[in-house]
């Protein structure tokens, strides 16, 4: 397992958004090492971290982050995306879904987003927060966002101190084009009257 440039980047949001995150519920989607589920959960968030149910050596990784940080409250759970599993259904009111790189492989991006949407719909108000490399610029989730009703905001990487050459940093070969998003529900349409 490796901490992904992607990570760094959410982590620095998740730490610059402490005061805000302090008390709320959240849920580290694709938490792989879990980096900014475990700052969110230093920061005072109560926290579950989640990986595919298929990859039971994911899981394990993010056991072993909460053991490495003394994050004993902290919750792991199995879950794929795309699967509106009894695990998915028995998760509790959130206020923030973390993400970083899930938009990694364009055949994951929609069941990535059908678990985003149903999450966004049970929990009014929830915010996706987001990180993904650009990798090629065939690959996009414009008309997913379009298709399940969700709304993006670009987030600056300056305007939250991720625009250091020291933040998401990688020595890994390619580009290494970093981006931040929060993802929101959109409201539903109101019929006009007859």
């Amino acid at each position: 397992m490796y901490v992904w440039p992607c990570a760094v980047v959410l982590a620095q949001y998740v730490w610059t958004q402490r005061g805000e995150i302090k008390h709320k519920t959240i849920l580290e989607l694709g938490a792989g090492v879990s980096l900014p589920g475990a700052v969110a959960a230093k920061c005072g968030a109560t926290v579950i971290l989640s990986d595919s149910a298929e990859l039971p050596r994911c899981l394990d990784n993010c056991r072993r982050t909460c053991e490495a940080n003394s994050l004993r409250e902290v919750g792991v759970v199995g879950l794929t995306w795309g699967q509106v599993s009894p695990e998915l259904i028995a998760l509790p009111p959130l206020h923030v879904i973390l993400g970083s790189d899930v938009f990694y492989e364009p055949d994951d991006f929609e069941g990535v987003l059908v678990t985003v949407t149903f999450l966004l719909r049970r929990s009014p108000g929830v915010q996706f927060w987001t990180t993904y490399q650009e990798r090629s610029a065939d690959w996009s989730i414009e008309a997913l966002l379009h298709k399940w009703r969700l709304s993006c905001r670009l987030v600056p990487l300056d305007s939250f101190g991720a625009q250091s050459s020291q933040i998401g940093r990688s020595t890994l070969p390619g580009s290494h084009v970093v981006q931040m998003m929060v993802i929101t529900a959109q409201e539903p349409e109101q019929e006009a009257p007859l």
